[in-house]
């Protein structure tokens, strides 16, 4: 599962058209690409108080948070 690095699915929200900071946690590759919607959980791996889907576009900025 991919870390959102965000205190709440709030500041994430307020993040949208800034650049997605994110901590991957996958032993089978990379999780964060371009293009992509990603299902993220925050604010960190071992507490996981809120979970959200994130569009980001080719720069990994955040397009849309649901």
């Amino acid at each position: 599962m991919l870390v959102a690095l965000y205190p709440t699915k709030k500041a994430l929200k307020a993040s949208i058209g800034k650049r997605f900071k994110s901590q991957e946690t996958s032993l089978f590759g990379v999780e964060c690409k371009p293009n992509i919607m990603l299902t993220v959980v925050g604010p960190s791996a071992y507490v996981r108080k809120w979970y959200a889907n994130v569009w980001v576009d080719d720069d990994f900025n955040v397009v849309k948070v649901k």
